[in-house]
């Protein structure tokens, strides 16, 4: 069983996410901001972790840079997932080391597909 860390702090993205994953046979942990995001990413090691950018304390695109350069966790890869779908938030957030990004709202098909392909490289 894969684990995926969520890092999002929208309540109902969180549920939607959790949901759509569990019922997938994902094993999931969840952070709620960028800090805690590299905190769980450190302590747990999952095996890909979709990353929200707009969060209070350290948002996405700092706790990708973090993760992405950090020797402990720079083998996981992240797929960013914001609302954010202009050209220069998908090259700033490749930039920081994301190996996706997907615009919300996320379709199921294309999310499962991202992470078996993260999962695969």
């Amino acid at each position: 069983m894969y684990k995926i860390l969520i890092v999002e702090d929208s309540h109902s993205e969180m549920a939607r996410f959790r949901d759509l994953l569990s019922k997938n046979n994902f094993e999931v942990i969840e952070a709620i901001n960028g800090q805690q995001g590299f905190d769980m990413a450190a302590t747990h090691l999952p095996d890909v972790i979709l990353m929200d950018i707009v969060m209070p304390e350290m948002n996405g695109f700092q706790a990708t840079r973090k993760i992405t350069r950090h020797e402990t966790t720079s083998h996981i890869p992240v797929v960013m997932i914001s609302t954010k779908n202009q050209e220069t938030d998908r090259v700033w957030g490749k930039r920081q080391g994301a190996q996706a990004y997907l615009t919300k709202p996320v379709n199921e098909q294309e999310l499962l597909s991202t992470i078996q392909s993260a999962i695969n490289q």
